[in-house]
This record gives structure tokens, C-alpha cells and sequence, in this order.
């Protein structure tokens, strides 16, 4: 019989507290860098074409369909990735992962052309492929349901604090190392942004560990304690026996796809067009709009953290995302009428962010709950390809209807439409 078995009852809960507490610190903060530099190199092109639109004669149509390269390139490799994520380990994946990603983004420096630009995008995807939903995986391997909305709270405010340092170190690159060494300040931003990624990468390789019973930083006693907790915790889940074909077959990845699309349309509207939207409300300097951009996502990583604990609180989901994607519809929508008035502007894209980054915590602890643990890994990775169909579709299509009517008033507007059928497919699922 195991230490922490015979531990007394009143005991127990505390003991299991402390435990996670110390599986959090050793896991959770790297995890976090390595998406913020994740996110950071997914969005710093909207801070870049802002220069390179007129070195290389980009229209807002090409920089759109550039931005969508990138999630053509991962929805076709991320199934194929966290497939062989289990096959190899989470720390030689996320290796590879990491070295090639910062690797690529490093070489957009380079980029003179459209069709440059377009491989160099769709590359970056590729190689990033696997990396968020192989995280997610990775943490249902340490924490059980009931702690997992905090956790990926905590892992997704990555999102936010990679926005609040693209803004003010992109704009500062882009207006103080313009002209270095020849160089123009985009292509500082790729360098500079890219490097850390592949460092990090190498540190991720040798801190990590693939699993609770690898950890030699936790104790026998500690390692039986989580695999108990999360056997008691799985509701009951069969082991992993299946093949991968069951993720395919079950209709719970399609309904979770779909509401990870709507979401992501918004997120990424507003992530890769924000600079143009706050520049569009009146700033024009570079370093101003860099600055002005940290309000929405400060706001986004506050949101994002009492929202999630509030949910895990209360134990409710549905009603919680609900709420949060129809406030950043209207929010959105809005915004389209706010032209030459900046600060409102900037209020609005802040609630409208602050409340669809809340809504994705909420979502995850859902589809982590509702997947079958014998094909999570994958389901995992379909929800989160056809999701970043998104990733394809929006970007190109704002661009598209902003090239051609001069205004992204329309894409707003179907961005805030998505949303709100995402609050009416997820009151109507059954999540317990």
C-alpha cells in the first residue's frame, strides 16, 4: 500500500492541492513561453505589413492570402503530427517542432516576392502543426477535468501576452533598427522574433517530461497519487484501445470544430488586422499603434483568468461561453462605426477581444471532458485543423473585401455572425 494511501481522508485533499501546485511550476511556465513565442510568430506579419506592404508592393489581398498560407500548411500536418506524438514523446516532438518553426520565421527575412512570401507562410505552418493541440494532450497526461479550464487558462493566456509584447517590441524594431546593417526593420522583426523559438525549443528537450511516472522531480508516492486522481477523474472513460478511426466517427469532434472555427475567425480577425483597425481610427505612428494594442490584449489576459476560475467555480460551461462570444459579437460589430474615433475604437476592440480569448478556456475544458480518452489525442488535433480552417478563410477574405470596398466593415460583421451561432450550438450540446 502506497504512502499517500494511507494518508487520512482529512488530509488528502490538501496533500493533492500541494501536489499539482508543484506539477504546475515545473510544467506550466515554460509551456507558457514557448506559446508566447508560438503566437508571437503567428502574428507579428500583421505588425510587419505595415512596412512590407509598401517595400514590396503588397496589396491587403496578398498580405491576406499570406496570413492564410500559414493555416494551410497546419491543417494539413497537424493530425499527421500529434499522431506520432504518442509514438515519440511530447519533448522530442515538441523539439522538432520549435527548432524548424523558429528556423522558418527567421528566413521571412528574405522574403521579396508574393509567392516568397506565400511559401515562407505555408512552411511556417507546417512545421508549427502539432504544437497547441499536442500541448493540450500533454496536459490532460498531468491534471484531471476538474483543474483543466484554470490550467489551459493559464497556458492560453500565452495568446494575450504574446499580443502585449508584439505590439510595442515589433513597432519598436520595425522604427529603431530600420536601416541596420542594411537591413529594413521587418526583417530585424523576423530575426529577432525568431531566435528565441529555437533556444527555448532546446530548453523544452531538457526540462520536460513525457509523462508523471518519467518525473524524477516527483516521488513514488506523488506519481501514484495523479495516476489515481486522474483514473477517479475520467468519468468512467475506457482505456486507450482504439484506433485512431474513432475520433473520425465521433460527432461530439465536428460539433467542437465548428464552434473552434467561429471563434478563431474572430480571434484572428482581430489579432492579424488590429494594427489596421486602431491605425484606421486615427494613429498613424508605428510605435503609437504598437502601444495602443497592449490595452486590448491587458484586458484580454485579466478576462481570460477570472472568467475561467469562475467557470471551474461554479462548475458551468455552456452558459459561460455563451455569454462571452455574444458580448465579443456585439462588441465587434460595433467597431465598424467607430472610424476616426480612437479611443472608442480601442474600447471596444478590448471588450470584443477580452471576451471571445475567455470563451476559448471554457471551450477546451468542454471538449476535453466530452472526447473519448481513447482518441483525445486526435480528436484533439481534428478539432483543432478544421478549426484553423479559419486560419485560411478569414484572414484572405478580410483582406479581399477590404482590397475591394476599402473597409473590413462586411468581414467584421460575418465574424459576429459566426458567433453567435457558436452560442446557439453550444447551449443546445450536451457537455456532462
Amino acid at each position: 500500500m502506497s504512502d499517500i494511501a494511507a494518508l487520512p481522508s482529512t488530509r488528502s485533499s490538501t496533500d493533492l492541492e500541494r501536489m499539482y501546485q508543484k506539477v504546475t511550476r515545473r510544467v506550466v511556465p515554460l509551456l507558457f513561453i514557448c506559446y508566447v513565442l508560438a503566437y508571437l510568430d503567428r502574428i507579428n506579419i500583421g505588425y510587419a505589413q505595415l512596412q512590407m506592404r509598401t517595400d514590396l508592393n503588397f496589396s491587403d489581398a496578398i498580405y491576406g492570402l499570406g496570413a492564410s498560407m500559414f493555416f494551410v500548411g497546419y491543417v494539413l500536418f497537424e493530425v499527421p503530427s500529434n499522431m506520432l506524438l504518442k509514438k515519440v514523446g511530447a519533448r522530442k516532438t515538441m523539439l522538432r517542432i520549435m527548432l524548424c518553426w523558429g528556423a522558418v520565421s527567421m528566413s521571412t527575412m528574405f522574403v521579396t516576392s508574393p509567392l516568397e512570401f506565400y511559401v515562407a507562410r505555408f512552411f511556417l505552418g507546417v512545421f508549427e502543426a502539432g504544437f497547441f493541440p499536442g500541448i493540450l494532450f500533454y496536459l490532460t497526461l498531468w491534471f484531471p477535468a476538474d483543474r483543466r479550464a484554470r490550467i489551459v487558462a493559464f497556458f492560453m493566456a500565452a495568446t494575450v501576452t504574446a499580443g502585449l509584447i508584439s505590439g510595442p517590441v515589433s513597432s519598436f524594431i520595425l522604427q529603431n533598427l530600420d536601416g541596420v546593417h542594411g537591413l529594413r526593420g521587418w526583417q530585424w522583426m523576423f530575426l529577432l522574433e525568431g531566435l528565441p523559438t529555437v533556444l527555448f525549443g532546446i530548453v523544452l528537450y531538457l526540462w520536460l517530461d513525457d509523462l508523471p511516472s518519467s518525473a524524477r522531480w516527483l516521488s513514488a508516492t506523488e506519481k501514484e497519487a495523479i495516476a489515481r486522481d486522474l483514473a477517479e477523474k475520467s468519468h468512467g472513460v475506457p482505456a486507450e484501445t482504439a484506433s485512431h478511426r474513432t475520433a473520425f466517427r465521433d460527432r461530439a469532434v465536428y460539433r467542437l470544430s465548428a464552434l473552434y472555427f467561429a471563434m478563431s475567425c474572430a480571434a484572428y480577425a482581430l489579432s492579424f488586422w488590429m494594427p489596421s483597425m486602431i491605425e484606421r481610427a486615427g494613429s498613424v505612428s508605428l510605435q503609437r499603434i504598437g502601444t495602443l494594442s497592449l490595452i486590448p490584449y491587458a484586458c484580454g489576459v485579466v478576462a481570460m483568468i477570472w472568467y475561467s476560475r469562475h467557470s471551474d467555480r461554479t462548475r458551468e460551461r455552456r452558459w459561460h461561453f455563451a455569454f462571452a462570444v455574444l458580448l465579443s459579437a456585439a462588441a465587434l460589430s460595433l467597431c465598424s462605426w467607430t472610424e476616426g474615433m480612437l479611443w472608442t475604437s480601442v474600447a471596444l476592440i478590448s471588450v470584443s477581444l477580452a471576451a471571445v480569448i475567455s470563451s476559448f478556456p471554457v471551450f477546451w475544458a468542454v471538449a476535453t471532458s466530452v472526447l473519448r480518452k481513447e482518441s483525445a489525442a486526435v480528436g484533439i488535433a481534428i478539432v483543432t485543423s478544421l478549426g484553423a480552417v479559419s486560419g485560411i478563410i478569414c484572414p484572405y477574405a478580410i483582406g479581399l473585401i477590404k482590397t475591394s470596398t476599402g473597409s473590413l466593415d462586411y468581414g467584421l460583421y460575418a465574424c459576429s455572425g459566426l458567433l453567435i451561432l457558436a452560442s446557439v450550438v453550444m447551449l443546445r450540446m450536451k457537455t456532462d
